[in-house]
């Protein structure tokens, strides 16, 4: 009964940080181009909101030092009152105050993203640690489909303010239900782990893989444009079709990743994830608009696999004490690619769209080659002796 209750509350806060982060993501970017009218300053708030993972090592640090679900209350109720700091905004020199918080915002993003997985094993049973891993997942990808939608009708009826208000509301919701967890003690663990990512095997290789796809996704972005408004002369909207349905092949894979995980392990996941959004880039080159839509579900279906076993891998392999920064290391192991592949992948597009998903499907599958291969010349090994 108090997995199920842990369970419940964990999606659930899922559910309220995917709700408030998609919707102040675009409105934020929205708010700066109507304060500035410049394009250039209004995408820098994306970019504040990323700057932080690049230091998640250090801010994992702190998650292992302090009592965590103190600290997960504590960064949502600084995070609520960093938001309703917005309500001060009115015009083009406030326009710093937006950068500032979109920091604070992506700052605790990486906090609560450690924190999460550091509690998550004191809460739940390992074997339900890879199922919670997809409904949480699943709950952030349908938040994504919505909350966008949410923030930008609440902005267009009442401007930013309201959506301030809104969103700041939701933080104060997770601190209270991260009071109702009924944690355990830690327990010790066999694995011996220093710092960074001088782990087991197992999660070294399925955090490579998943930096690999999760690189290759943002390699593709440009091409995925080129694909839609150039080669098959669609309109640019085209492209909402294309994320709704990345995001329903995402909210799906989400939902049994944990029972393949229980089958075939994080890694043997890991890699069929990295194959499928390899064939999903693949399936985007035939010259025809389901095509696209076909593809995008495919990828989005493979993408979380390789993500969700990743986060597993480090729970289950990490020791308690050590959980934080590991977490947080591997966010920025998987993540800190996209800082360079979006803008490759925006001069490899010169080459044709179609190029480009090539390479981004053989990257993935030679990853997932190379893994496996390791995998088996690792297991002789410890057979050997």
């Amino acid at each position: 009964m108090q997995t199920q209750r842990n369970a419940v509350l964990f999606v659930a806060t899922s559910l309220l940080s995917g709700l408030g982060s998609s919707a102040m993501a675009l409105v934020s970017g929205i708010w700066i181009l109507d304060l500035t009218g410049s394009p250039s300053r209004a995408a820098l708030a994306g970019l504040a909101v990323y700057l932080p993972t690049l230091a998640g090592p250090v801010l994992g640090r702190l998650v292992d030092r302090l009592p965590r679900r103190l600290l997960l209350i504590a960064t949502n109720l600084l995070l609520a009152a960093s938001l309703l700091s917005l309500l001060t905004v009115s015009s083009p020199a406030h326009a710093w105050l937006v950068y500032t918080v979109s920091f604070v915002y992506g700052t605790s993003y990486v906090l609560l993203d450690a924190g999460e997985s550091a509690v998550l094993p004191s809460a739940l049973p390992p074997t339900e640690l890879a199922t919670v891993n997809g409904w949480r997942s699943s709950a952030q990808e349908g938040m994504k489909l919505i909350a966008p939608l949410v923030g930008a009708a609440l902005y267009a009826w009442h401007g930013g303010h309201l959506v301030v208000a809104v969103s700041a509301l939701l933080p104060l919701a997770g601190a209270l239900l991260y009071g109702l967890l009924r944690l355990r003690p830690p327990t010790p663990r066999a694995a011996t782990v220093r710092a960074g990512l001088q782990t087991t095997p197992t999660v070294r290789r399925t955090v490579a893989v998943a930096a690999v796809a999760i690189g290759m996704s943002a390699f593709a972005t440009a091409a995925q444009y080129a694909v839609v408004t150039e080669d098959l002369n669609l309109p640019s909207t085209f492209l909402g079709v294309l994320v709704s349905a990345q995001g329903a092949g995402s909210v799906a894979a989400g939902m049994g990743v944990g029972r393949l995980i229980a089958r075939r392990g994080a890694l043997g996941v890991a890699v069929a994830g990295a194959a499928l959004y390899a064939v999903g880039l693949l399936v985007r080159c035939l010259p025809w608009w389901p095509a696209l839509v076909v593809g995008a579900v495919i990828g989005g279906a493979g993408l979380p696999w390789t993500l969700i076993a990743a986060v597993t891998a480090v729970q289950s392999d990490t020791p308690d004490h050590l959980l934080g920064r590991v977490s947080a290391t591997a966010n920025a192991v998987m993540f800190g690619p996209v800082a360079l592949a979006n803008p490759l992948g925006a001069l490899a597009v010169h080459l044709g769209a179609r190029p480009v998903f090539v390479i981004g499907a053989l990257a993935c599958l030679a990853t997932g080659y190379g893994t496996n291969v390791a995998k088996s010349a690792g297991s002789s090994v410890t057979r050997a002796m």
